[in-house]
């Protein structure tokens, strides 16, 4: 008999220290606590499956053991308890459940409607303030559509109208009430950014910015109040700390961002002050190769760290520096060409940003549709490095929807891979995950089966969707 328990909580991780979270200060104290519970059941043994940990493993004829909505071992031969459920899943893959890193389920829900159009504050550049779980509706039919294609965690972002957009929220996909039922517990928020065309755009009629230059103005003003905000509200070091060149003796603000440096408390420069304590984590919105450099270049200026840069359809050409300096690419299997910032994409881009050693490469979707088939999207990246002359395995594949985007969004701890102690958030396949054929038997979020394909009674709906049938006339 061979037993594997893998690594417990705690794993040394490839991609920089991402996953290390600093304990939260004044500035992302939440007033908005999660009150998520995880579904009471009872032990799974998963038998006899292809099991994909997300580690970089590939283990045969193998065993998952859940327990108290934990992974309590991964191996062969594992004994269960006497009140478990024992599932036979010989010819099946079992791989951590999926996670998107670039979601704007709940905010943009379906259906697409203008009454429902909640993810751009684009009243200034600017709204670092704002954050998305506020405009969260938990009855978005996409949750379970997500959920059926094995996505049992994702990340809601703002849009990218704005240069700073707010806050994102970390969710649990389960069904629920309020958000706060679905917000993953103690999961640090992201800041959301926006490089290129979008802003520009969206504020060129509105009195700007309308280039490139007047963005990187943008960020610059708004990190110089939150850098002034930032010394006046955290307690003084024994060693006072180098004053940088923008900071006036007198501790006055000096830029032109809103004037919002001043000594009473401001939701945005929290947010901001926040992403420069690295409590928060900052992702940026960016397609082109020149423009992910300034970003990074800006993220040195003001002492912040970029957690990963999306959609990204030139990030093929600073791999290296991205590996090196432990920033995730999420990124899209093949959307290319479609704007002009995106027009220099190629489809190997994925596999590029993966291949260097410390390289994070993310499948994430932007797309309500793409969300429901992640492991596809996935697929697309293996056939497109194959005809490269890239062989990439599965085990290695996986790591791109799991264990990388919750590397990316600080949860790493807690999900993303098997391992022992981590929650048991767990998808049963109906063969490799990264088959045209393949499709989610079963979905498991902290040990509970919230999804089975074979089971009517486990699919579940929104509350929106409760009633359609009648109301359509009987359809399907």
């Amino acid at each position: 008999m061979r037993i594997t328990l893998l690594a417990v909580i705690g794993l040394v991780t490839v991609c920089g220290s991402l996953d290390a979270a600093p304990a939260r200060s004044r500035f992302t104290q939440d007033p908005y606590p999660s009150t998520y519970q995880p579904i009471a059941s009872g032990p799974v043994l998963l038998r006899n499956a292809t099991v994909l940990t997300g580690t970089g493993e590939r283990l045969e004829a193998t065993d998952v053991l859940l327990q108290d909505g934990r992974i309590v071992g991964v191996g062969q031969g594992l004994q269960a308890p006497a009140d478990a459920s024992v599932v036979d899943a010989t010819g099946r893959w079992i791989t951590p459940g999926l996670i998107d890193v670039h979601s704007h389920l709940g905010v943009y829900p379906s259906p697409g409607m203008s009454a429902h159009s909640d993810g751009n504050e684009a009243t200034a550049p600017v709204t670092a303030n704002v954050w998305a779980e506020h405009s969260v509706w938990p009855q978005d039919p996409g949750f379970h559509a997500a959920l059926a294609g094995g996505v049992t965690s994702l990340q809601v972002l703002p849009g990218s109208a704005n240069l700073i957009g707010g806050r994102s929220v970390t969710l649990k996909n389960v069904t629920a009430t309020t958000y706060q039922a679905m917000k993953f517990p103690n999961a640090p928020w992201g800041l959301k950014m926006a490089c290129g065309e979008n802003p520009k755009r969206v504020y060129g009629q509105k009195g700007g910015p309308s280039t490139r230059m007047g963005n990187i103005a943008g960020y610059r003003a708004a990190f110089i109040d939150a850098s002034e905000y930032l010394r006046k509200n955290q307690p003084k070091p024994a060693t006072p700390k180098k004053k940088r060149w923008w900071e006036s003796a007198s501790g006055g603000g000096t830029s032109d961002s809103a004037g919002d440096s001043g000594g009473k408390r401001d939701l945005k420069l929290d947010t901001l002050a926040g992403a420069i304590n690295g409590e928060i984590r900052v992702h940026i919105h960016c397609y082109r190769a020149d423009e992910m450099a300034i970003m990074l270049d800006l993220a040195k200026e003001f002492d912040f760290k970029v957690a990963a840069f999306h959609h990204a359809v030139e990030a093929y050409k600073i791999a290296d520096r991205l590996a090196a300096e432990g920033v995730c690419g999420a990124l899209w299997a093949d959307w290319w060409g479609f704007k002009m910032e995106a027009f220099d994409g190629i489809q190997e881009n994925i596999a590029l940003v993966d291949r260097p050693a410390n390289g994070c490469a993310i499948v994430h979707s932007d797309s309500e549709e793409g969300i429901q088939r992640l492991n596809q999207e996935a697929a697309k990246v293996i056939a497109s490095a194959r005809r490269a002359g890239m062989e990439i395995a599965p085990e290695r594949a996986i790591q791109w929807l799991t264990r990388n985007p919750a590397l990316s969004m600080g949860i790493l701890e807690q999900t993303g891979t098997l391992e022992a102690g981590k929650m048991a958030d767990v998808v049963v396949w109906n063969q490799d995950p990264f088959s045209v054929y393949a499709h989610a038997d079963q979905v498991y979020v902290d040990g509970a089966r919230v999804y089975d394909r074979s089971d009517r009674t486990r699919q579940p709906r929104s509350d929106f969707m409760l009633g359609q049938d009648a109301a359509t006339g009987g359809a399907k």
